[in-house]
């Protein structure tokens, strides 16, 4: 699918997604840091934009032809670190859901911490969500059983137009690891040490742990050992036995990111954006479940589209280029319907555009993207009703 990422920061979701088969198209954020080390490891565009302005984030998005949108929306106001006071962050939640109640993508995936789930304001989002006509998949998912060596828990809300509540639980789970992935599992002695310190939020909880156990949470801040540092009760070894803190480039290696991946900027801000990161394989494995379940349960309809790509390239001549922006405005325009079955080879054109023409969001649209989305559905409604398809319409749907 191709994908906007919104909130992107350095783009843990961002590459997430991108290894689990997407195309990431664009992203946006407002924080520079990020932006920058972003920019640095991507190709396509990222762009400051101020995310909680929601009619000019719909106004930036309209020349884009994407599947899904993707984002984690600050989560500060909602984290078990923070005040639990569900502030100006908590608002940009409301932005993500307003941004997506007009654009309306086929597909959305937002992730926050486990405690959102809980607070008013996802109680007001999930309302816009389910009235926007998304079907809900809520799940909060242990990063140590995704292939993350770190005890990380996230929420993501999985969203499909026209789909059942729960309709990809069963894939989420079914493929959940039996244990939690440890810090040796992943780096082996890598490290050279067998303790490390990570600083604990307060003295009443431990800040010494064995490579033997996934990682803590990956937080934004990174503390040396303080020289007042006495140990706790829970401490597997005491600070003198070759303990340290981890780098903060083994931390980025926690949150799954690559060696070759570019940190720049200071300390404080490559720990910062490390800390808010959604670790890489997390991201990845939830990407993998949405395009195996669409796979899965669309076996037809992908296969019938790839053979209108093919039709596209031999009847119309289509550059590559102009063959996969057909493509994707097809896939925009079928969005609009939801899980309504559009019947292109018993209805005229003319009936099927009326049907569009009626949609709310669609005539949101600029001039010249309806125009686009109009050529998309003439395009496939000759193709569907091209002799040639006709003959193969017995093969195509055993396939």
């Amino acid at each position: 699918m191709r994908i906007i990422d919104l909130f992107s920061g350095c783009g843990g979701l961002s590459l997430g997604f991108q290894k689990g088969g997407n195309e990431i198209i664009g992203a946006y954020d407002f924080w520079e840091p990020a932006i920058e080390c972003y920019r640095d490891n991507f190709s396509h565009p990222i762009t400051k934009l101020d995310l909680s302005n929601v009619d000019y984030v719909v106004k930036e998005l309209a020349g884009f032809e994407f599947d899904m949108i993707i984002g984690g929306p600050p989560c500060q106001d909602f984290s078990h670190a923070g005040l639990r006071v569900e502030g100006d962050r908590a608002n940009l939640t409301l932005s993500f859901s307003e941004i997506i109640k007009i654009i309306k993508p086929k597909w959305f995936v937002m992730e926050n911490v486990d405690r959102a789930l809980k607070s008013s304001t996802y109680s007001v989002v999930r309302q816009i969500f389910k009235e926007s006509g998304y079907g809900l998949t809520e799940v909060v998912l242990d990063a140590s059983k995704c292939g993350v060596p770190q005890k990380r828990k996230r929420l993501f809300v999985i969203g499909c137009l026209g789909a059942d509540d729960d309709f990809i639980m069963d894939d989420i789970n079914k493929n959940l690891s039996k244990t939690s992935m440890t810090v040796r599992d992943y780096f082996g002695d890598e490290l050279g040490v067998s303790y490390y310190y990570r600083h604990p939020r307060n003295y009443n909880r431990r800040g010494v742990f064995s490579i033997d156990e996934p990682a803590p949470t990956i937080r934004g801040v990174n503390r040396p050992i303080p020289d007042g540092y006495t140990g706790h009760s829970g401490d597997p070894v005491s600070v003198s036995n070759n303990v340290r803190p981890l780098t903060t480039l083994e931390r980025a290696r926690i949150q799954t990111f690559p060696k070759n991946f570019k940190f720049k900027g200071s300390k404080t801000n490559m720990e910062q954006m490390i800390g808010n990161a959604v670790p890489v394989e997390l991201a990845k494995y939830v990407a993998i479940t949405i395009n195996n379940h669409i796979k899965n349960n669309s076996i037809k309809m992908v296969y019938y589209k790839d053979n209108f790509r093919v039709w596209l390239n031999s009847n119309k001549k289509l550059t590559r280029k102009s063959l996969n922006d057909v493509i994707s405005r097809f896939n925009r325009a079928t969005s609009f319907f939801g899980d309504d079955f559009i019947d292109f080879n018993n209805y005229q054109i003319d009936e099927i555009l009326m049907k569009l023409e009626r949609n709310v969001s669609f005539n949101k649209l600029s001039v010249s993207l309806k125009s686009q989305l109009r050529r998309s559905f003439r395009l496939y409604h000759e193709f569907v009703n091209d002799s040639d398809t006709q003959r193969n319409e017995i093969s195509l749907e055993v396939a």
